[in-house]
């Protein structure tokens, strides 16, 4: 899975699987460290260096998968950037 695969498959915030969002979290990011609930995954960047996430039953929290689309935009403009 690329980063536009990944953006593609969070279009639509209210259809993400957690299991699916965890995925695309451990293929970007570094983690998760496990706090109750919540999982955690450190971004390469300063400022807010991480994206929090949990379940919402068996989907990803709507502002959750917005934040992940967030960092994930991120990514690709700070790979641009590089390449």
């Amino acid at each position: 899975m690329d980063l536009d695969d990944a953006l593609e498959a969070l279009e639509n915030d209210r259809n993400v699987g957690f299991k699916d969002l965890i995925k695309i979290c451990e293929t970007f990011f570094k983690g998760p460290r496990i706090e109750g609930n919540h999982h955690v995954f450190k971004t390469p960047w300063a400022g807010q260096p991480w994206v929090n996430i949990q379940k919402d039953g068996k989907m990803a929290k709507r502002y959750q998968v917005k934040q992940v689309r967030e960092a994930l935009t991120k990514l690709k403009d700070l790979q641009g950037e590089k390449g």
